[in-house]
């Protein structure tokens, strides 16, 4: 919906009683509405992938089934009873007809964006190939933090908090809210630091959250971000945020932390913070020449 030539998903109906516009409509409700079915979900997903035994004991592909489902099942019906039963639309930023292939787009772009990372890695003597292993493990990498946390992560970080925060308070204090909750929700990573938060906050907050506004196309941020964590970790063989990685290249880093990324990987790379950057500063540009920016909702008319 367009207001005063901004783009926003949802604005209150006319005619809304004022204690429905705050308690139902307003983007502080409708927020707390998806946490508190997401909640709830995510218990109820975990005791049924305990009971089928999709758990890390069970096989490859059952423990990547299971963690894909509890990641996106949650936040995925959560989001649909805020959309559906709250704001009573088709999330089209969700369900639209060219999301498969915008998905696609956004695979490529996180493999082209990754390879990148690696590339540079390579030329500055950081990244090395020490051989390669045919019989990696890629189901359940593919289906727990690529599928799993590419869906799962952008419906709650870019389609609910984003969001919401973007229709109540503007473009600017949803990129800074969702940035800073991205990268404090990878805090307790596997080897994380502050630097590595930081770096996670600026390099994937700021670039996903700018692509959400540009584009207010969810299946391209969960493409892009599906294709990183897949690339990094059983492609390149780098640790994809603190998590060990089985990939098809055995590969070493050498060098600082703040150039190879330590134990974290290459996210916490400068490298990948540079590049990154460089992305979002490109659609930063496109968001002003669109004019794709939100305003606060009291500068809205």
């Amino acid at each position: 919906m367009i207001v005063s030539g901004q783009q926003v998903a949802f604005v209150t109906p006319a005619g809304t009683p004022g204690w429905q516009r705050w308690m139902v409509f307003s983007p502080l409700a409708r927020l707390l509405a998806f946490v508190i079915v997401f909640i709830p979900g995510v218990r109820l997903v975990e005791f049924a992938m305990h009971m089928l035994g999709w758990t890390s004991k069970g096989t490859p592909l059952q423990a990547g089934l299971g963690q894909m489902v509890g990641r996106i099942l949650p936040a995925l019906v959560a989001y649909l009873v805020v959309t559906f039963l709250i704001e009573r639309r088709k999330p089209a930023e969700l369900l639209s007809r060219n999301a498969a292939s915008r998905a696609i787009v956004g695979i490529a772009a996180g493999a082209a964006l990754f390879s990148t990372v690696v590339g540079v890695l390579w030329l500055l003597g950081v990244y090395h190939v020490t051989g390669f292993n045919p019989h990696a493990n890629w189901v359940t990498p593919l289906l727990m933090v690529g599928i799993g946390a590419g869906v799962g992560e952008e419906i709650m970080f870019r389609g609910a908090l984003f969001r919401f925060v973007e229709e109540g308070l503007g473009t600017w204090a949803a990129l800074l809210v969702s940035s800073l909750f991205f990268g404090l929700a990878h805090a307790a990573n596997p080897g994380a630091t502050v630097w590595s938060s930081l770096a996670i906050t600026v390099e994937a907050g700021l670039l996903f959250g700018l692509l959400y506004n540009v584009t207010r196309s969810l299946p391209l941020c969960m493409g892009l971000h599906a294709a990183w964590n897949f690339c990094q970790g059983t492609v390149y063989g780098i640790p994809v945020s603190g998590m060990k990685a089985d990939g098809w290249l055995v590969s070493t880093r050498t060098g600082p932390d703040w150039l190879s990324g330590g134990v974290f990987g290459a996210e916490a790379s400068v490298v990948a913070l540079t590049l990154c950057l460089l992305c979002s500063t490109a659609l930063l540009v496109l968001a002003l020449r669109q004019r794709s920016l939100v305003p606060p909702s009291w500068r809205r008319r």
